[in-house]
C-alpha cells in the first residue's frame, strides 16, 4: 500500500444516482400507529415526503461541485483507505486543523465551516485566525470506503488520522470534533501531544469528581436530560455495537431504511424548540449527508466504530487530555456534562456555552461554531 496523497474527485456514477432513485419508488413502506408523531421513531410521513425529495428534485450534482470546490487526497494508513478533504489557507502563517466528523454524519458536516476557517479574509474576518483545513472522512466512513479488517476503534483511528497530518507535513496543529470526532480528537491530543497545540470540542464526556462542587440547576437539568437519553435514546449504540452485521442488510438494500434509520437521530439530536426538523438543518443537508453514505455503500462499516470501540474497551473517559482544551456547549447536545465533570479529563482552558444548536453543530450553527473555534485557537497559536 502507497503512503503518497493521492489526488481525488468525488463523482458518483450516474448509475448508482438512477438505482437510487428506483429503489425509492419501489420502497416497502411499514405500518405505523396513527398520530404518534416520533414516538415509536422516525415518523412514517416525514419519511415519506423526504423520500420523495430524494427520488425527484434533490441535486446531488450540486452538493458535489460544492464538495469539489477542495482538494482530495486518498492515502492508504494501517491497511485502510482514508480520504480528507485539504484545504489550506490562503494565509502562509495559518494554523493546521484537522476537522473530525461523527455518526451518523459524514464530511458533510463541514461544508458550511471550511471556508470561513481557511479564508477568514474573504468573510469579514481576521486573517491572523486562519487555518489550512483537513477534513477526513474517519477510516469506514464515505470516501475513506469500507475498512477491510477488524480493530477500527477509536485509538486506531486517531493513529491513522496523526500519521495523515504527519504526511501533510504538518508538525504543529489543532484538533477538533463533536460526537466520534470528539471522541478521536481528544486520542490525537493524547496520542500526539508534542505537535498539537490544543484541541476543541462539542461533545466532551468527563466524569464525576471527588468531592466536586455543588451543581446548578442547569446542570442537574442536562445531566437528567443526558440519563433520559441513555435510557430512551440509546438503543442503536447496543445494536450497533453488538450486530452491526445484522443491522446492515436492510440499510445498505433500502436507502428508505438507511434514511428511516439515520434520520431519526437527526430529529432527536438537533435543537429544534418548534419541533421542526428544518428549522435545525435544511432539506439538501440531511439528503447530502444521507447520500454520502449510500453512494459509497458504508453504512456497515461505519457502524462497526461502536463495535470495535465497546470490545476494545476504548470508549471515553480517556486518560486525561493534557493539551489545552476548548469546550462548546449546546443546549440541544445529547451528552452535556457540568464543567467540573469535563475537567477531571481534559485541561479546560477555554469553555463556551451557547443558547442555540444541539448534536451537529456544524451543520446547525456554523456561524457560532466558527467563532468558538476561532477564539480559542487564539489563546495557543
Amino acid at each position: 500500500m502507497s503512503q503518497e496523497l493521492r489526488p481525488f474527485t468525488i463523482d458518483v456514477p450516474e448509475a448508482t444516482l438512477e438505482d437510487l432513485r428506483a429503489r425509492l419508488a419501489n420502497t416497502r413502506w411499514p405500518d405505523e400507529i396513527a398520530d404518534q408523531g416520533w414516538k415509536y421513531g422516525t415518523n412514517r410521513a416525514y419519511l415519506q415526503e423526504l423520500c420523495e425529495t430524494w427520488r425527484t428534485t434533490f441535486d446531488w450534482r450540486a452538493q458535489e461541485a460544492r464538495f469539489n470546490q477542495w482538494d482530495h487526497i486518498l492515502t492508504d494508513i494501517d491497511g485502510a483507505q482514508v480520504h480528507a478533504i485539504h484545504a489550506p489557507s490562503p494565509e502562509p502563517d495559518a494554523l493546521p486543523l484537522i476537522i473530525t466528523h461523527g455518526w451518523p454524519g459524514s464530511v458533510a458536516e463541514f461544508l458550511d465551516v471550511i471556508e470561513p476557517l481557511r479564508d477568514p479574509r474573504s468573510h469579514g474576518g481576521d486573517p491572523s485566525q486562519a487555518f489550512h483545513i483537513v477534513a477526513p472522512s474517519i477510516p469506514g466512513y464515505g470516501w475513506s470506503g469500507p475498512t477491510l479488517d477488524a480493530g477500527w476503534d477509536v485509538k486506531r483511528v486517531a493513529k491513522a488520522l496523526v500519521e495523515l497530518m504527519s504526511r501533510f507535513g504538518y508538525s504543529r496543529y489543532g484538533a477538533q470534533g463533536g460526537d466520534w470526532g470528539s471522541m478521536i480528537s481528544s486520542q490525537i491530543g493524547v496520542q500526539d501531544p508534542q505537535h498539537v497545540v490544543g484541541v476543541h470540542l462539542n461533545m466532551p464526556i468527563g466524569r464525576p469528581p471527588e468531592n466536586g462542587p455543588e451543581l446548578t440547576e442547569t446542570e442537574i437539568a442536562n445531566l437528567t436530560k443526558t440519563g433520559e437519553f441513555v435510557n430512551e435514546g440509546s438503543a442503536y449504540q447496543q445494536i450497533q455495537g453488538k450486530n452491526p452485521q445484522t443491522l446492515s442488510y436492510g440499510l445498505t438494500d433500502s436507502p428508505a431504511g438507511l434514511a428511516g434509520w439515520i434520520i431519526e437521530k437527526f430529529h432527536h439530536w438537533t435543537h429544534h424548540p418548534d419541533g421542526d426538523l428544518e428549522t435545525a438543518v435544511t432539506r439538501d443537508q440531511l439528503l447530502t449527508n444521507l447520500t454520502v453514505y449510500w453512494a459509497t455503500g458504508t453504512i456497515n462499516s461505519s457502524t462497526r466504530l461502536y463495535y470495535e470501540s465497546m470490545h476494545s474497551g476504548s470508549m471515553p473517559p480517556f486518560d486525561r487530555v493534557e493539551v489545552p482544551v476548548g469546550c462548546a456547549m449546546y443546549p440541544g447536545e445529547l451528552i452535556n456534562m457540568p464543567r467540573s465533570w469535563i475537567e477531571t479529563v481534559f485541561n479546560v482552558t477555554h469553555f463556551s456555552e451557547f443558547e442555540r444548536g444541539g448534536h451537529f453543530a456544524a451543520m446547525e450553527q456554523p456561524d457560532a461554531l466558527i467563532g468558538d473555534i476561532r477564539k480559542f485557537f487564539a489563546t495557543v497559536r
